[in-house]
């Protein structure tokens, strides 16, 4: 289903969005997309690292170094490069310009482009296995549901992008299908308990632990 957005609509939803990033981020930090991967990269979960590789987020930074980039720059009147330009990168790079104080460690790589937590929010209180096993839990301690919240893709994909149509407005069912990487349905919920059932079958036929620990 497609939208139209008039500036007004578009002004309070990312008012919204501003105001409710600011709350998350400051009860929550950022780990970045290593961190995700301890576990989105496995197979048996999905590889959601690998799904998120193929697709435009991941690519996001170096888009801005680009010939099209350097055009819309030009015509938006930003002095420099785009992928040196604050009005670019906020949606290009995930966190971009946050305090230290957001971020579990260091800042996250301007390279790794537009990561998990652009859409899923600052994980460090819900990246752990035991929570990630249990939704409610991982909601309850931070996690965003961007399925479910158009509000959160809105707060890039807007008239203020110079690619945005907005003729035709932001088709949220539709971008979110093309980006989908979900956990496999005989997985879900039961993560932790096919890990320790893989294990024991290991550890009774005497082959080697594939080294799958509780992620601290």
């Amino acid at each position: 289903m497609r939208r139209e957005w008039t500036s007004i609509p578009v002004l309070v939803a990312l008012m919204l969005i501003a105001g409710a990033a600011t709350a998350a981020e400051a009860d929550h930090k950022y780990v970045g997309v290593k961190k995700c991967a301890t576990c989105h990269k496995k197979e048996l979960i999905g590889d959601q690292l690998g799904e998120w590789k193929k697709g435009p987020h991941a690519k996001a930074y170096e888009v801005l170094k680009g010939e099209e980039a350097a055009k819309f720059a030009v015509e938006r009147g930003i002095a420099g490069p785009a992928n040196e330009a604050e009005d670019c990168l906020k949606c290009h790079v995930t966190a971009y310009g946050m305090p230290a104080s957001a971020f579990a460690k260091a800042p996250l790589k301007s390279s790794n482009s537009v990561q998990c937590e652009s859409c899923h929010g600052p994980g460090k209180d819900y990246r752990k296995k035991k929570t990630m096993s249990d939704r409610d839990k991982s909601i309850a301690a931070g996690m965003w549901e961007p399925g479910k919240d158009e509000k959160i893709c809105l707060g890039c994909h807007n008239q203020d992008s110079p690619t945005f149509d907005a003729a035709a407005g932001f088709d949220f069912d539709a971008r979110k299908e093309e980006i989908q990487h979900p956990i496999p349905e005989e997985v879900k919920g039961k993560y932790l308990e096919i890990v320790a059932q893989r294990k024991a079958e290991r550890k009774a036929s005497g082959a080697a632990d594939d080294g799958d620990e509780e992620d601290e």
